[in-house]
């Protein structure tokens, strides 16, 4: 059997079809299983070991886009797929999989697209409290019954298998900064991919100067986007000058790749962050977790991983407007996010540090 499988763009989506790549590796073991994804989460699954190939394409636009996927097409034609599973349900991924020409294809009963799978599964709109693994995991019990069961985060965890090289690159970078390897590092990402997902600068600054004096051995490493470097500079001047002499323990790991980043949770004893991409690739990892979630909800994407890891998500409570679509802000002040105090943050990851001991 051939499959391919179909999730472009973003890095956490990605992340949350991994179970389902384990599951139909463990129920189709000989099966040749091919990924589509687009460069910019294509290392979340490169060292996945369930597949045989990784088919990484540009995310263009206008007429080089309709240049690319007209060639992209008529290669997966080529490859005279039997099944094909489309975990998303955008325009695009729709035509690709589409496009394909396999017998049997799946995806949700999208408005306007159902007409382009054989088997349609149902999808309702609302923003339920219902983790995105699950709702991936749907997808399967309409390619084989024998997925049945629901998933589970004991036994089908996301996954992403760490890069040697990215290993040795992160090694060597934390060894130029001055942490040993007995340092206790913690990773604080200060960016999010858009507004409605960023803590107050201020709040980072005061987490990292309350965590790094609490031990001598412990180092803040700081992580953010690529856009978000100031944002990263400014959070570390603030946090050194409440942190006194200990404020030369925090420090920025600047450019990581993705695979680098995933890398750095192996070497950590402590990852924060909001709900965004590097948030789900730390739950790749063992590493203990404390997320942070404004307009979204930790039933959705909270890390998907075993019980026995350390994991705490923290939030503003309930709130009328939350969770929401992430387009505007209705009260206009983000206070699903201002109104998480640094303070609950500290005593979560004191707790996570303490538990991980």
């Amino acid at each position: 059997m051939k499959i391919l499988l179909v999730r472009l763009r973003l890095i956490g989506d990605v992340v949350f079809t991994t179970p389902v790549i384990a599951a139909l590796r463990r129920r189709y073991p000989d099966a040749y299983i091919e990924y589509l994804v687009e460069a910019g989460a294509a290392p979340i699954v490169e060292t996945n070991p369930h597949l045989n190939r990784v088919r990484v394409i540009a995310h263009s636009r206008g007429w080089q886009r309709l240049r690319d996927d007209a060639s992209l097409a008529k290669a997966l034609r080529g490859e005279r797929f039997d099944l094909a599973i489309d975990l998303h349900g955008g325009p695009r991924s729709a035509w690709l999989t589409w496009a394909s020409r396999a017998p049997r294809r799946v995806c949700y009963d999208v408005a306007g697209r159902s007409w382009m799978y054989t088997s349609v599964v149902h999808r309702p709109r609302e923003l339920r409290p219902r983790h995105s693994v699950e709702n991936q995991w749907d997808l399967l019990p309409a390619v084989d019954a024998a997925f049945a069961a629901s998933a589970s985060p004991d036994r089908d965890r996301v996954e992403m298998p760490v890069d040697p090289a990215a290993a040795t690159s992160v090694d060597r970078r934390l060894a130029a900064l001055g942490l040993g390897v007995d340092a206790q590092v913690i990773v604080l990402h200060v960016s999010a991919g858009n507004p409605f997902r960023r803590w107050p600068e201020a709040s980072f600054a005061a987490l990292a100067a309350d965590l790094v004096q609490d031990d001598t051995r412990r180092w803040i490493v700081v992580t953010s986007g690529p856009s978000d470097h100031e944002a990263a500079v400014r959070v570390i001047a603030a946090a050194r000058a409440r942190a006194g002499a200990a404020g030369q323990r925090i420090v920025e790991v600047e450019g990581l790749t993705l695979s680098e980043l995933r890398a750095l949770m192996d070497r950590a004893a402590l990852f924060v962050g909001g709900d965004s991409g590097p948030l789900h690739i730390a739950a790749t990892s063992d590493v203990p977790v404390v997320g942070l979630y404004g307009p979204t909800l930790p039933e959705r994407s909270a890390p998907w991983r075993p019980s026995r890891i350390p994991t705490a998500s923290v939030d503003a409570g309930v709130l009328p407007c939350r969770p929401c679509d992430q387009r505007v802000c209705a009260p206009g002040d983000f206070r699903c996010l201002t109104g998480v105090p640094a303070e609950t943050v500290r005593d979560a990851a004191r707790r996570l540090l303490e538990t991980a001991r």
